[in-house]
């Protein structure tokens, strides 16, 4: 892409209604590396309208119509990882080595899922042999605005795109304006798979603008959000005139509960599963409770863990983690190790400022909080950075009350090795996803939250459904 201020508009690249340049930065070296539009009314105006317009011939196709294009685009994607991964890290500075494989290859392996689960999905069927004239028909819901995050780029990229494409419906992408350069290219590989002009359009923008644009248009149909908490709740509020349907990806503050039976691995694995993507994940792990036998070595463990983990640019191979995305997000981290440390928890790794030697940057220490309890700022917030609260915990019920208060619920993590009690235990967080003992979600499981998390799945069947509609009709023949 030449021009990086040029959306992606009824099948062409097109100049803004009106000039409205943002600068987008590399959060390794704080070095402008692409300028893009902001776009305004006139614009969001015209990428619904194309979609509307495209939405009649589209929602029609036949699903193998749409899968041979979708595995085109799967081929195009794939061809193109490297570009992909050198986007994605340049511009929310994801370690190069992270970008190919977890960042760009969610991308891929979303699209793969969701074809597998478009080819075996049926979109009519009898309501019941009692009622055999009884047709359920899903169909297309309609004119879709695409909300997507900057931490992970593509792996929310596509979980949107690719199964409202699957269904027959129409979108409008605006991406994060802090990591647009990985949707630009996305949009380049739409385009250059032949999908239909107006099918798939994309606006850059910020959340006040095209992003409130779009989730109060009336032309809009649903609106697919990844984002904060507080974020949804002005996407929600903003939608209800129209009476949208709005499906939210929200934030997160996952209990880790480790028992005193776990694995010898469990609490290594928890400390760099908190730190992965710099701690920049809604999933992520952040509040470990350790059952108060295995207390003090946890909390040594994770300190040495902490200490052992590097830090660097994005561009350098290895298996660092990176910079944050930017300066309000250093901010916002380096606000909450501090009162932590005001709250009286117990620093035992990192805390404020930069590591040693990246002082140009937005670099922040993993840093590692012991003697935490769950009203603390730090256990309640999510902050979004390479920070772990480790909470002590005396029985299983108590666990479950420490894991369960707050006000997310997205993912919870459990390690022990009775599966009796793990089975139990999962069964009892509020939480729309819970993994045991480092196993990991299966391609297509519904990847989702309870509470201030949000209220919708993304992934394989359940993704699909999202962009569905429930038709009756009765006296089919």
């Amino acid at each position: 892409m030449s021009d990086l201020r040029l959306f992606y508009i009824d099948g062409s690249w097109v100049a803004p209604a009106q000039s409205n340049d943002f600068e987008v930065i590399n959060p390794s070296n704080e070095e402008v590396c692409g300028t893009i539009s902001l776009g305004g009314e006139a614009d969001t105006n015209a990428a619904v309208e194309a979609a509307r317009q495209a939405f009649d011939s589209w929602s029609q196709t036949s699903k193998d119509e749409r899968i041979v294009l979708l595995e085109k685009l799967l081929s195009i994607y794939n061809s193109r990882a490297d570009e992909m991964a050198l986007a994605i890290s340049t511009e929310m500075g994801a370690p190069i080595a992270l970008s190919r494989t977890a960042q760009c290859g969610a991308g891929a392996a979303h699209i793969k899922n969701l074809i597998r689960a478009l080819k075996g999905y049926e979109f009519e069927r009898p309501l019941s042999e009692r009622a055999a004239d009884n047709r359920i028909i899903h169909e297309a819901v309609g004119v879709c605005a695409l909300i997507t995050p900057w931490n992970w780029p593509m792996n929310q990229v596509t979980l949107k795109v690719v199964a409202a494409l699957a269904t027959g419906c129409t979108m409008v992408l605006k991406p994060s304006e802090i990591s647009p350069l990985s949707s630009m290219l996305f949009a380049e590989m739409i385009d250059q798979a032949g999908f239909p002009a107006g099918v798939f359009n994309l606006v850059n923008g910020d959340g006040l603008g095209v992003g409130s644009q779009l989730s109060g248009h009336p032309e809009v149909d649903l609106v697919s959000f990844t984002g904060s908490t507080r974020a949804g709740i002005a996407i929600s509020k903003n939608a209800a005139d129209t009476v949208k349907r709005v499906a939210l990806e929200l934030g997160g503050k996952g209990a880790n509960i480790v028992f005193a039976d776990a694995d010898e691995k469990a609490v290594t694995r928890g400390v760099r599963q908190c730190f992965n993507n710099s701690g920049q994940s809604c999933n992520a792990p952040t509040r470990m409770l350790v059952e108060r036998s295995l207390y003090e070595g946890a909390v040594q463990v994770a300190a040495d863990i902490a200490a052992k983990t590097t830090v660097d640019r994005s561009e350098i191979d290895g298996r660092h983690i990176g910079p944050v995305v930017s300066q309000m997000q250093f901010d916002k981290i380096q606000a909450l190790i501090e009162t932590g440390i005001s709250e009286g928890a117990r620093l035992v790794a990192g805390g404020p400022g930069k590591p040693e030697g990246l002082e140009k940057g937005y670099f922040v220490k993993p840093t590692v909080f012991a003697d935490v309890n769950n009203q603390m700022s730090i256990a309640r917030d999510e902050i979004f950075g390479p920070v772990l609260t480790i909470i002590p915990f005396d029985s299983e019920e108590e666990a479950i009350s420490i894991a369960n208060d707050t006000p997310y619920g997205l993912t919870n993590y459990l390690q022990t090795q009775d599966s009796e009690k793990a089975n139990r235990v999962a069964r009892r967080l509020r939480s729309g996803m819970v993994q045991i003992n480092g196993t990991f979600l299966g391609a297509g499981a519904p990847f989702g939250g309870y509470k201030q998390s949000g209220n919708g799945r993304e992934g394989g069947v359940w993704g699909l459904e999202e962009f569905l509609e429930v038709k009756v009709i009765s006296g089919w023949n």
